[in-house]
């Protein structure tokens, strides 16, 4: 339940949303896009609350916007497992998304879909001209995005961790996901090399160089973007526990010594003299591929992992907020946000004010749940929507 207090708070923000020149999807057209055959849908730039039972097409709802955005979505799916599937189980011809989004600088007209039934390869199209690659929605459209999967982000290993921090960096630098793409490339290669040995010690060298220099590009890209939002969060405001973070890493700590110059050739010296471990083991022993990002409730002096579910996801939606207000003082405006069942592990006190601050955020919010009675505050400032198997219709006042 809301106090008045708080109910006044959000009606007073909302009587002042016409006043905002706002970013948001104004059109939206699905096709054959997961449980969605087809969808059209035209939309304020307010906040868009979408509500339905679990597997009614919320989520792939706040997925399909997710590829206005360089990547493999929210989801991190392969475009294959995308695509809608016929009532006779056959592959269709791919699935599509495109949209319509209000910006400061006018209308954008964004398309993007799989290339053919039996390819992995994503077509980009903006203002009707293909684009030359996925980094150019980065550069046109800041997306933002919190999902369930993430409420385990500081249990699970640094792995997923260091795909948070890649996709923070994206909004800032949409060519961060590139310089990852050569590292990784380069890496696997020279693994391969050094499994199935003996390798030529001229064209290992050739990848670890490589690996040397877009290995400390990402990892002073990750610094700098980690750097920016925990001096944000340390300086942030209101019922959401302030989060400190860092990285942990080898190349991140040289960074820290020396220059990026200097990094690379200790970096390209360790890979080298690492080869025969390495063959060993079919890795590599040091590079950004190592590195963790470390998250700490600053109140409680304590690593997030050790937080309860609610701090946790509290810790969270923090961070994203304070992503959002750079990448707004960065960009020139704010990214879109993209924020699945976010209601939940949220007590009334931070529910309120979250919905205060979406509301006052200078862009289109996308929020889902279960029950729009979650999200009654917000009902003279959004769009309610209801889904049920891939159908979206108003939700009834």
């Amino acid at each position: 339940m809301f106090t008045g207090a708080q109910e006044a708070r959000i009606a007073g923000a909302a009587a002042g949303l016409a006043l905002v020149g706002r970013v948001g999807v104004t059109r939206l057209v699905l096709t054959d896009f997961r449980n969605y055959r087809e969808a059209r849908l035209g939309l304020a730039t307010g906040p868009v609350v979408v509500t339905g039972a679990n597997g009614a097409g919320k989520t792939n709802l706040l997925e399909a916007i997710s590829f206005l955005a360089p990547g493999r979505g929210l989801r991190g799916a392969r475009l294959g497992e995308i695509e809608r599937r016929r009532e006779d189980g056959a592959a269709g011809a791919g699935w599509a998304v495109a949209a319509v989004v209000e910006t400061g600088r006018g209308a954008l007209r964004i398309g993007t879909g799989r290339d053919g039934a039996a390819s992995e390869r994503r077509v980009v199209r903006i203002d009707g001209e293909p684009a030359r690659s996925q980094a150019s929605l980065g550069e046109q459209l800041g997306i933002v995005w919190l999902t369930p999967a993430m409420d385990r982000l500081f249990l699970d290993g640094p792995s997923e961790r260091r795909r948070f921090a890649d996709r923070l960096v994206l909004g800032f630098d949409p060519a961060h996901a590139g310089r990852v793409a050569r590292y990784e490339q380069a890496m696997r290669e020279r693994s391969r090399l050094l499994r199935d040995g003996p390798a030529d010690p001229t064209w290992l060298g050739a990848l670890e160089g490589v690996m040397a220099k877009e290995g400390v590009a990402v990892a002073a890209a990750r610094r700098e973007v980690v750097h920016r939002l925990d001096s944000a969060c340390a300086a942030a405001e209101g019922p959401f526990p302030r989060a400190r973070l860092r990285l942990a890493g080898a190349v991140e700590d040289w960074l820290e010594e020396m220059p990026a110059l200097a990094a690379e050739e200790r970096l390209a010296a360790a890979l080298a003299a690492g080869r025969r471990a390495d063959a060993a083991s079919g890795g590599a022993a040091v590079g950004p591929h190592r590195s963790d990002l470390a998250v700490f409730h600053a109140e409680k002096g304590v690593e997030a992992g050790f937080a309860s579910t609610g701090e946790q996801k509290a810790l969270l939606i923090s961070i994203l907020l304070a992503d959002a207000r750079q990448l707004q003082q960065i960009r020139g405006e704010p990214p879109l946000l993209l924020l699945d069942e976010v209601a939940a592990h949220l007590d009334a006190v931070r529910r309120a004010a979250l919905f205060e601050t979406l509301i006052r955020q200078g862009s289109q919010t996308w929020l889902t749940g279960t029950e729009a009675a979650v999200f009654a505050p917000l009902r003279e400032a959004a769009q309610f929507l209801t889904v049920h198997d891939g159908t979206l219709v108003p939700t009834p006042s």
